[in-house]
């Protein structure tokens, strides 16, 4: 099974920039959709962003126009490119993994994602 590994959480101030990374274990080309999904205390795991092996985006309304989602392929990883952040964004960050042989597009629900990273905390100050 593909093992995922979060990086580049931190804490920034509100109107900063983060970029986070997750680093899979295989090839996710062909084989994986990835996905962004964010928890914050008290509050249920919920969707930021996807991106279809082929390339096909898909983003939460509350992160439009603010956050990217990119892959590299050749490096197996994908990365959240977060803008203009928010206090409202601080949470605990999850790379999702959903196996898929079909070009897309990817899924927006947690329960379609096979495989989790481990999470990395993202903190934004007011």
């Amino acid at each position: 099974q593909v093992q995922l590994v979060e990086s580049g959480g931190g804490l920034v101030q509100a109107g900063g920039s983060l970029r986070l990374s997750c680093a899979a274990s295989e090839r996710t080309f062909g084989n994986y959709h990835m996905g962004w999904f964010r928890q914050a205390p008290g509050k249920e795991r919920e969707f930021v962003a996807a991106i279809s092996w082929s390339g096909g985006t898909t983003y939460a309304d509350s992160v439009k126009g603010r956050f990217t989602i990119s892959t590299d392929n050749a490096k197996n990883t994908v990365h959240l490119q977060m803008n203009s952040l928010k206090p409202e964004d601080t949470a605990v960050y999850y790379c999702a993994a959903q196996r898929s042989k079909f070009t897309g597009p990817p899924g927006t629900l947690r329960q379609r994602y096979d495989y989790w990273g481990q999470g990395t905390q993202v903190t934004v100050s007011s």
